[in-house]
């Protein structure tokens, strides 16, 4: 049986997992593929993510293993959700996990355009 408050993605990237871990972890490399946002990897560190129509939206660093894993909360005040970014090396290439946990499927809003 699935988690129906987790959203899990894992996909196969042929980057190296240091190049992913900068992807996830640069704020100008991060705003080139998701949101622009003050992202560092230190535990206790607060950013906000530009999720456009959406606004600001806060986030605090809560866990850090260097180009292995990445976690940190999201919507802090709204969706009060974790987004948990985990890095396998496989062959030259990364298999990356994302696992969005804590959502309330009951309040979540949904824009539909």
């Amino acid at each position: 049986m699935t988690d129906e408050r987790t959203i899990d993605v894992d996909q196969f990237l042929t980057h190296p997992p240091r190049t992913v871990w900068r992807a996830l972890t640069e704020p100008e490399i991060l705003a080139m593929w998701w949101a622009l946002g003050d992202v560092a990897p230190v535990v206790g560190h607060a950013f906000t993510l530009d999720m456009g129509g959406f606004g600001q939206q806060p986030c605090t660093v809560t866990r850090v293993e260097p180009e292995t894993l990445f976690a940190h909360t999201f919507a802090e005040g709204s969706l009060d959700s974790t987004l948990t970014w985990t890095l396998h090396p496989e062959g030259t290439g990364t298999r990356l996990h994302l696992a969005h946990s804590g959502l309330d499927v009951d309040t979540l809003r949904v824009r539909v355009s």
